[in-house]
């Protein structure tokens, strides 16, 4: 992950902290509706991160496959003719 996805994901879980910690202190809720939606808002969050984790987990696994796949070609090119296969 570059620096900068790693920043804005930090960014995102940040904000996402603080917003909920903003709604906690100036909602006129029971502490019952105040933990139902703290849970809902903990799933949305989570949901959120799992969805961009796996999102960067794919780009990874196509950069890997490129880039073996390329490192594979310039082998071929490299190697004498009687020895590729």
């Amino acid at each position: 992950m570059s620096s900068s996805n790693g920043k804005v994901l930090f960014g995102f879980i940040f904000g996402a902290a603080v917003g909920v910690a903003a709604g906690l202190l100036f909602a006129p809720s029971s502490g019952e509706e105040t933990r139902h939606k703290l849970k809902e808002k903990g799933k949305e969050y989570s949901d959120e991160l799992a969805k961009q984790v796996n999102t960067k987990i794919d780009e990874l696994k196509q950069y890997v496959s490129d880039k073996t796949e390329d490192a594979r070609t310039r082998i071929k090119k490299a190697m004498p003719e009687e020895d590729k296969s």
